[in-house]
């Protein structure tokens, strides 16, 4: 069921076998299977997930050509309502260890806000990461073509700058170095951007220049193109630099500061799991772009259905279960 503030009410009693914070498409897979093996679920999700605004989903098994992502969470979601599961609009803000349950606090409603405390035996962390964007006064100009022809994942959509003239909005020296070689197996032509933010040492430098990247320091003012298309950008010099594509790689802010109080296990940003997608506390997962490994939406599915069947088999208690019937024998 789709949680109103009343019928929210009404759960406030209710233990959940699992909550699962974030609705994108790790979250919702996950909360599929725990539905489909009977257990109660509730995800909470504050909205527009990384896969929302991608416009196209070009390596996705079985989905038509130009598939827009909020597509695939609208089906996801009306599946997994279909099957009786909880979904409550909201902005998780703490979890708290109690023991046999975690008591999750949850803001509800951007006006007049309410925080209830939500009780669940496991928790599922599937709230994923946020990517920054090149800061510009008019940062609409950046959404405008966000999704289409200006990137955000490599792995995702280099295949979509195969021989294109590409910018790389870098936000670090260190981005330069780990992906614009990874970059050029796709495209040669590439111009890269550091928007005055850090300096470029001259060994990097050098290294660009001998394999005949552009690189470009001065400030952006703008971003060009119509329809969704970017045809280049404009510089706060007036200069104009045109392209074809764009990848931004500017780093992200991984969403998972509600478990702050738990002290698991990190590795930089990411949460340290095993195979299962069990993090350091027996009863916490996360699966993915919170997890350590690749950041896709093949990914964060296939996490989703490991965790959730872990869980169910926790919760049938099959080893008491065995013990029962030995001591019968």
């Amino acid at each position: 069921m789709q949680l109103s503030k009343h019928e929210l009410e009404q759960r406030l009693g209710h233990v959940y076998d699992t909550l699962i914070v974030g609705g994108g498409a790790g979250g919702l897979s996950a909360g599929i299977y725990l539905q489909r093996f009977r257990l109660s679920s509730l995800i909470v999700d504050k909205g527009k997930a990384r896969s929302f605004w991608m416009q196209e989903l070009q390596n996705y098994l079985g989905l038509p050509p130009g598939t827009r992502g909020r597509e695939l969470l609208q089906h996801g979601k009306q599946h997994y309502l279909s099957l009786n599961g909880d979904l409550l609009n909201g902005y998780v803000e703490e979890v708290v260890d109690e023991g046999e349950t975690f008591a999750v606090r949850v803001k509800v409603g951007r006006q007049d806000s309410i925080y209830p405390v939500l009780r669940a035996k496991y928790l599922i962390a599937a709230s994923g990461i946020i990517d920054y964007l090149p800061h510009l006064d008019e940062m609409q100009n950046v959404y405008e073509y966000a999704g289409y022809n200006l990137h955000v994942c490599m792995v995702c959509d280099g295949y979509e700058m195969t021989d294109k003239q590409c910018g790389f909005f870098a936000g670090s020296e260190a981005s330069i170095e780990e992906m614009i070689f990874n970059l050029s197996w796709f495209t040669p032509y590439i111009t890269i951007f550091t928007h005055g933010l850090f300096p470029v040492s001259t060994k990097l430098c050098q290294i660009l220049q001998e394999y005949g990247y552009r690189l470009i320091e001065t400030p952006i003012k703008q971003f060009l193109g119509q329809n969704h298309q970017m045809t280049g950008v404009e510089l706060v010099d007036g200069s104009v630099i045109p392209l074809e594509t764009g990848l931004i790689s500017m780093g992200a802010r991984y969403h998972h500061h509600y478990l702050n109080g738990l002290n698991l296990e990190r590795k930089g940003g990411y949460l340290v799991t095993d195979r299962l997608a069990r993090t350091s506390h027996p009863r916490i997962f996360a699966i993915g772009d919170l997890k350590v490994g690749l950041n896709q939406v093949a990914v964060a599915v296939g996490d989703g259905a490991v965790s959730a069947t872990q869980i169910w088999k926790e919760l049938r208690h099959p080893r008491k279960w065995i013990e029962n019937l030995s001591a019968a024998v």
